[in-house]
């Protein structure tokens, strides 16, 4: 029964010495046939496995470089890296079974930066060297190397690029300074110029516009006289018809009365001359049967000079004052 307590007190014992909980930040990697595996589970054995951090580790580097020409760079970026867990072989390889297995790969990692950097400034000019340029090469070349070191390139920031030599620097951003300006006047004076073909442009719409709108109104005015000349035309034309009615209407009549003398005694001058006998029957009445001057003879004065002839030949008989009446009617 003691023994019994005694080899569980020990086994009690030895599970609290030799194990461990896994914290959520570390990363718990053991061999099991020839390979490295990650544990899963809370509770692992210390002794046969090797606990290390899963955080991010930061690294800032200035490197000092030659670019193209001899022109001594330096350059300030910083890269942040994790323990991959697709690449935990190459982790171990790298970093070896120790627990600070992560800073050791992320030191060998370092010097392939610094080697992709180097590589970079020697290709290009200093006038062409930029922190965006380099920051997309790294990009491109320092993830698939930051797998060969058991690591993931979580962030990378090229901080500056820069000549070492002050005066070089200070040469490089004065041009860049005069680059910009004359860059920014270029776009101003583009701008001026858009601007005054726009006005332009729009002088051109607005006075095509007008231009048509003129047109229109010639277009309405002249329909309107149109309209206008049809009209006279047409009034005239009544005018005329009316002309000839009045003068077919007074042919007819004076052939009628040439036909008929005796229907004289209805005209407006046989009704005033009669008038004029029976209010003056003491007075001797003149008839005038002459026109007046300029004026032409018609067939109508004809017969009515006849009609008062004979009228004038009825009446001429005394009167009960033994004096002839002769009636004076301007004709």
């Amino acid at each position: 029964m003691w023994i019994a307590a005694l080899v569980a007190v020990v086994i009690v014992a030895v599970a609290v010495y030799e194990y461990r909980l896994r914290k959520p930040d570390q990363l718990v990697l053991y061999e099991a046939a020839g390979g490295i595996r990650l544990r899963t589970s809370a509770l692992y054995p210390r002794h046969f496995s090797l606990a290390l951090p899963g955080t991010t580790h930061q690294i800032e580097l200035k490197l000092d470089g030659v670019a193209r020409g001899g022109v001594q760079v330096r350059t300030v970026l910083t890269l942040t890296v994790a323990p991959s867990r697709n690449e935990l072989a190459h982790l171990v390889r790298v970093g070896g079974w120790k627990p600070d297995a992560v800073v050791k790969a992320a030191t060998e990692f370092e010097t392939a930066v610094q080697g992709i950097v180097k590589e970079f400034t020697e290709r290009h000019g200093i006038e062409e060297l930029s922190s965006e340029k380099l920051n997309e090469y790294l990009t491109s070349r320092a993830t698939p190397r930051a797998a060969q070191f058991g690591l993931d390139l979580v962030s990378l920031t090229v901080q500056s690029i820069d000549p070492a030599d002050p005066e070089i620097a200070e040469a490089i951003r004065r041009r860049e300074a005069s680059r910009i300006l004359e860059q920014t006047e270029m776009l101003n004076q583009r701008a001026r110029v858009a601007a005054a073909r726009a006005k332009l442009q729009a002088d051109e719409e607005i006075a095509a516009s007008e231009h048509e709108l003129e047109m229109k109104k010639h277009a309405l005015r002249r329909a309107e006289l149109e309209q206008e000349a049809l009209l006279a035309d047409k009034r005239t034309e009544d005018e005329l018809k009316r002309s000839r009615l009045r003068l077919a209407l007074e042919s007819e009549e004076l052939a009628l009365l040439k036909n008929n003398p005796e229907l004289l005694l209805l005209s407006p001058q046989a009704a005033r001359l009669a008038e004029a006998s029976q209010n003056l029957k003491n007075a001797r009445t003149v008839v005038s049967l002459q026109l007046p001057d300029g004026a032409r003879e018609s067939g109508l004065n004809d017969l009515f000079q006849r009609f008062l002839r004979l009228l004038t030949e009825g009446e001429n008989k005394p009167s009960s004052t033994g004096k002839p009446v002769v009636p004076d009617v301007q004709g």
